[in-house]
């Protein structure tokens, strides 16, 4: 992601000091608005992994995955003269993925890549799983968990795009009520009603694998 901070042309900035010393991210935030590319260096370094993650979710896809998280970041950068501390900087992060993942699902609706990937398979950042595997399954116990994951991501893609954004951000980036709605522009009480209504779908469509 080092490409990213080298393409902003440098302004009139002081160096940021150390990047460790109590600054919240709307502060680092508010450095970049005004030039500084270390500050802008130090939020790519810190959230890669998550928009990544939070991309490979939305498509299913790790060099998809990796496209859109520069594009977020790439975003981010574009949009620094108009940046307002007005709330959380992972807020406004997350929202300008949101929507980024929205476009894109829209317009690749009719297409099924050949390399599309489980809801739950490792991811190329950690090689890890959401839902670690017990090692001493035998090879139908971990047929059976395929298939059970499989549909898992099937049924969470169906879902209404709304309902699909929450539960990942909710299952699979441990976002809180607060956070989801503050992303989704919705209040709390509507955030809780919209993740009960999709894990409801799911429960439904999935009762014979859960």
């Amino acid at each position: 992601m080092t490409s990213i901070a080298s393409q902003a042309q440098a302004e009139t900035a002081t160096p940021l000091p150390g990047l460790a010393e109590g600054l919240t991210d709307a502060e680092v935030m508010l450095r970049v608005k005004v030039g500084d590319e270390s500050a802008f260096e130090y939020l790519v370094q810190k959230y890669r992994r998550a928009m990544v993650n939070f991309m490979y979710r939305m498509s299913h896809n790790a060099a998809v995955s990796e496209d859109l998280a520069q594009e977020v970041f790439l975003r981010v950068y574009r949009s620094r003269s108009s940046y307002e501390a007005s709330a959380k900087f992972t807020t406004w992060l997350y929202r300008v993925a949101t929507n980024l993942a929205m476009n894109h699902a829209r317009d690749t609706r009719q297409e099924r890549p050949e390399n599309m990937v489980s809801l739950d398979e490792p991811n190329t950042e950690t090689g890890t799983t959401m839902d670690v595997a017990d090692g001493s399954l035998t090879a139908e116990e971990a047929l059976v968990r395929r298939e059970r994951l499989a549909a898992i991501r099937n049924k969470v893609q169906a879902l209404p795009e709304r309902q699909r954004m929450a539960v990942i951000m909710h299952k699979y980036q441990q976002m809180d009520y607060r956070q989801i709605a503050d992303v989704l522009k919705l209040s709390e009480s509507a955030t809780k009603s919209l993740l009960f209504r999709a894990y409801e779908t799911l429960r439904q469509q999935l009762k014979d694998f859960i």
